[in-house]
């Protein structure tokens, strides 16, 4: 299938692969990219730009395709230090695209460009998306409230921004939040996107970096499986509804401080329970779309399984008419 997404990044098929915290390292993003979609790097599993400039090196030892590197922009942050640095990596590298998120991304765009890489940005809102056009980003991913991580304030739905987003810009969108199975793509689609991107079905791989009881759960989810804690904060995430989640909401409702909620909600607990398969004791960002999940296989067996079905759906729909 060719869009303007696939042609811009020179990709086989319109998926691109969520930048996950502590998820989206270069095995899972290259088994994506080998795999005809678009693997995710997320920098901020790297303290140091040495560190990511070796993951960087094992991106391109485990594939030739084109790859993300997904940054977070914080709001004090003023394209400085390691971010710049981190972008000038990218630019020696010949990184096909930086995905941005978060304040707006203004003073980024020229030292993205300047490098040679294209510039996504992520919006939970289609009025941040033509806030982030008028700075010149070349495409907005735009995330709806079925998102795991984090979906953004204003709580709207996957469908309706999709659609707002399509008709608002005029450069390309890609949709996520949700979306984990082929009809979700023909759907995204029709909508009017250009792509989707997806995190949650890429969880429940063989490469994903958590434990196997992190991957049985998502198997064994429903659509009431995750629940939005952080909203006291004003940075509402989705995710599991664990006792980590539950300890979350609960602090909350006591006027829990952010430093106070940091003991619960870091991403360093969250981190240790990958590893230890420890489900309950740390935050999992999780979308809602895990309900629809019911196997765990290798990227190459579900990105082939994701096309079939979408194309399966888009015909369907065709012989309707």
């Amino acid at each position: 299938m060719k869009t303007k997404i696939t042609e811009m990044l020179h990709i086989k098929h319109p998926i691109i692969q969520g930048g996950m915290q502590n998820i989206a390292y270069p095995v899972l993003a290259a088994a994506v990219s080998n795999a005809g979609g678009l693997g995710t790097i997320n920098a901020t599993n790297y303290k140091t730009p040495d560190s990511f400039h070796e993951a960087i090196r094992e991106m391109k030892q485990l594939t030739d395709k084109p790859f993300c590197v997904n940054i977070s922009i914080l709001p004090d942050l003023d394209a400085g230090d390691h971010v710049r640095q981190f972008i000038h990596i990218c630019g020696m590298e010949q990184v096909a695209a930086i995905e941005t998120a978060g304040t707006k991304p203004d003073k980024l765009v020229p030292l993205i460009h300047g490098a040679g890489i294209i510039h996504i940005h992520k919006v939970p809102a289609a009025r941040y998306g033509v806030s982030a056009q008028s700075c010149g980003v070349d495409a907005v991913t735009a995330v709806g409230y079925e998102c795991g991580g984090h979906p953004g304030m204003d709580g709207i739905g996957t469908m309706v921004l999709a659609n707002e987003a399509s008709r608002s810009l005029h450069i390309p969108v890609i949709a996520g939040g949700g979306i984990v199975d082929g009809r979700g793509i023909a759907a995204a689609l029709a909508l009017g996107a250009e792509a989707v991107v997806m995190g949650t079905r890429f969880l429940a791989t063989t490469e994903a970096p958590i434990s196997q009881n992190h991957k049985e759960w998502i198997t064994h989810s429903t659509e009431t499986s995750t629940i939005l804690i952080q909203k006291s904060i004003r940075n509402m995430m989705r995710a599991a509804d664990n006792n980590a989640a539950r300890t979350c909401l609960d602090m909350e409702d006591q006027g829990a401080s952010l430093q106070e909620l940091m003991s619960v909600i870091s991403g360093a607990k969250g981190k240790e329970a990958y590893k230890t398969g420890r489900l309950e004791d740390g935050i999992f960002p999780i979308g809602m779309g895990c309900c629809l999940i019911r196997d765990i296989k290798p990227v190459g067996e579900v990105m082939k399984e994701l096309v079939e079905e979408m194309g399966h759906a888009l015909g369907s729909v065709a012989e309707r008419m």
